[in-house]
């Protein structure tokens, strides 16, 4: 039997588990500063694959893929565009084969670092370069992309349309919010957790969300602002372990994996559907993660069996 698309497991009412960080297990694999990340979906496959089965082991009901930046206007830093293809297929495949059959490939795609607003780049490019990663991450064998870290609408839209309108992939879109001195929150760009999640929906976006910039507690109050403006949305988070704290020269993320997940069932009543880590987070995190959400999981069965 073909597996269920996400939207349609997230209908049922279950939430489900994404994975952790992928950068700081790389430099623990030997990954070099200034070395290129992506293409050690190439030169360190089984590396690669076992970040994936790490977090697959910890419970996760889906992982993304090692390809966040692996876009040619990221990869021509490293002389690498012209293989942009290939690397994002093989890193799709690497976490395939560590996902097996039943569980989810969330494809992960970053931002060009390129700016539309200051001309380094036009719409058209843009989509050409995200149409190249998602045909290639569908061939490598993904379920849906992650178009994660956003902070520009207009970037993120031409990454939606460019895997609706060329793969059968399922697509998230999630954005990056600062916390502002007025309390609210904004992307780097200026954009209210509203304004980008409306424009993610219009593009075509299956799910949407928010990853990075923040620990669990705050993502608490921006899913609850995406909620009531999108009641029907399906939201996923990726959420720091805590804000970054500086020690002997190195960002180091502060929550233990039980102070992160004491966070979670307040996340889950704000909203979310998928919840998982980004920047400081491990596979005991993902574990911790993974007890709440389904002994959450199993008190809504329970009370849909009696009601």
């Amino acid at each position: 039997m073909a597996k269920q698309k996400i939207v349609d497991v997230l209908k049922t009412g279950k939430r489900l588990v994404s994975d952790g960080a992928w950068g700081t297990f790389l430099y623990q694999k030997g990954l070099k500063p200034g070395e290129c990340p992506d293409v050690w979906s190439l030169t360190h496959y089984d590396a690669v694959k076992e970040i994936a089965q790490c977090y697959l082991d910890a419970g996760a009901d889906m992982v993304e893929t090692n390809s966040f930046g692996a876009n040619r206007f990221k990869l021509r830093h490293y002389g690498l565009q012209d293989k942009a293809a290939e690397i994002n297929e093989a890193a799709a495949r690497a976490s395939r084969e560590a996902a097996g059959a039943d569980r989810y490939v969330i494809a992960s795609i970053g931002p060009t670092g390129k700016m539309l607003l200051m001309g380094d780049v036009t719409e058209e490019e843009l989509y050409d370069c995200y149409r190249e990663q998602a045909l290639a991450l569908e061939k490598g064998g993904a379920d849906a992309v992650c178009i994660e870290t956003m902070s520009d609408a207009d970037e993120a839209v031409q990454a939606i349309k460019a895997a609706k309108e060329n793969t059968g992939l399922e697509v998230i879109a999630t954005f990056t919010f600062d916390k502002t001195l007025q309390g609210g929150y904004r992307t780097m760009m200026g954009l209210s957790p509203a304004d980008a999640i409306r424009a993610a929906i219009v593009a075509g976006a299956d799910m949407i969300g928010t990853n990075c910039g923040n620990g669990m507690e705050r993502m608490i109050d921006i899913v609850k602002e995406i909620r009531t403006g999108f009641p029907d949305s399906f939201i996923l988070v990726h959420a720091n372990a805590g804000l970054p704290i500086l020690v002997d020269g190195t960002d180091t993320f502060p929550e233990t994996p039980e102070i992160m997940a004491s966070y979670v069932p307040a996340l889950l009543e704000a909203g979310a559907n998928i919840v998982g880590g980004c920047c400081g987070t491990t596979p005991a995190h993902i574990r911790a993660i993974k007890e709440i959400v389904d002994n959450q999981n199993h008190c809504r069965h329970k009370e849909k069996k009696y009601h």
